[in-house]
């Protein structure tokens, strides 16, 4: 008999509902929701704030060629964009001065103006290690990024994908899933398995897909939900399920670990891909970022009719949390994030 599988959102509620070890608070849902409503008000928060970013891909020139390689660059990323930290070593993986993501970034954008079609999957698909590295070097040239062999296995694996199947080209995915969010969702996830993002919990199957679904909301976010970017239910993509986003819950108090759990993160304790208290924090981020988002939906129908919900989703809220935890960096750090060795994250 096969296990059914939930999605995300129905992944998060159950996750939630069969929790030992995570509490979730609604008097901090509240706090956070009112925090969004303003952001929005202020216009802090916005779809435009991806593509705006120096290491970003830009696909809104007047270069045709930018705009259908803009999508083979957000699938690069997206493909690399897991674990930047090391068990003794937690951000000092450093390129141009840029930790975590955004050290990903600056590496690709570094090798596409040395000379390195790092975007195309006929050169990625058969990249060697040494190459690899040459590309992901450091700024103290000692440092390496974390699971580089890893890495290279999910270059191999999608770029042979693409070729075989979308005649190397990520927009070609995009297309097949014919304007909707879901069906990219599932395409990327049954098409590459290194994005397959699921564990066992409480006799379910349950889905996190981190970096499938940053990968949707990314092609959303770059072309700015136009053209390449328009999907008729983006609504429907749940924010990205990863170990920073928990600290900035926890500093709303939505979020409340009990003290077993909390003494185990505080121990640096390196938890297994699957574990059920890895798993609870990230089910509990999902529920509680869907929850903020209903309630942000509702106060602006009812309060602030003038505010488009066109670009009210849980990818621009999760986009704006995960930018205001490295912005309150200090202030956070006392929280303990979850320490797992993944792919997925």
């Amino acid at each position: 008999m096969s296990v059914s599988k939930l999605n995300p959102r129905e992944s998060g509620d159950y996750i939630v509902k069969h929790a030992q070890h995570v509490r979730v608070l609604p008097a901090g849902i509240e706090k956070l929701t009112q925090e969004i409503v303003k952001g929005l008000i202020e216009k802090r928060i916005s779809v435009e704030n991806f593509s705006q970013h120096e290491l970003h891909p830009n696909p809104n020139t007047n270069q045709a060629e930018d705009y259908s390689k803009a999508a083979d660059w957000v699938f690069v990323l997206d493909t690399l964009n897991f674990c930047f930290w090391t068990p003794n070593n937690y951000t000092k993986y450093k390129v141009e001065g840029y930790t975590g993501y955004f050290s990903l970034c600056a590496a690709v954008k570094r090798a596409i103006k040395e000379g390195v079609d790092v975007i195309n999957p006929k050169i990625y698909s058969t990249i060697d290690l040494e190459t690899l590295e040459k590309i992901f070097r450091s700024d103290d040239g000692e440092t390496n990024i974390p699971l580089i062999q890893e890495r290279l296995d999910s270059l191999h694996e999608v770029g042979k994908v693409l070729i075989e199947k979308y005649n190397g080209s990520f927009e070609n995915v995009i297309k097949a899933a014919d304007k909707s969010a879901v069906r990219l969702l599932d395409l990327i996830v049954e098409e590459f398995a290194c994005f397959r993002d699921e564990a066992e919990f409480a006799g379910k199957r349950v889905s996190i897909l981190k970096r499938a679904q940053i990968l949707v909301g990314d092609v959303w976010s770059c072309y700015r939900g136009q053209g390449l970017g328009y999907f008729k239910d983006i609504e429907q993509i749940t924010m990205f399920a990863d170990y920073r986003i928990p600290q900035v819950l926890v500093h709303f108090g939505s979020l409340e670990y009990n003290k077993e759990l909390m003494e185990l993160l505080k121990s640096d304790t390196i938890l297994e891909n699957g574990d059920p208290r890895e798993v609870e924090i990230r089910g509990a981020s999902i529920y509680i970022i869907e929850q903020v988002r209903d309630s942000v939906v509702k106060i602006l129908q009812e309060q602030h009719p003038e505010i488009s919900l066109d670009n009210v989703n849980s990818i621009a809220i999760d986009q704006y949390l995960w930018d205001y935890r490295r912005q309150h960096n200090a202030d956070l750090e006392h929280i303990p994030f979850h320490k797992v060795l993944s792919i997925y994250y």
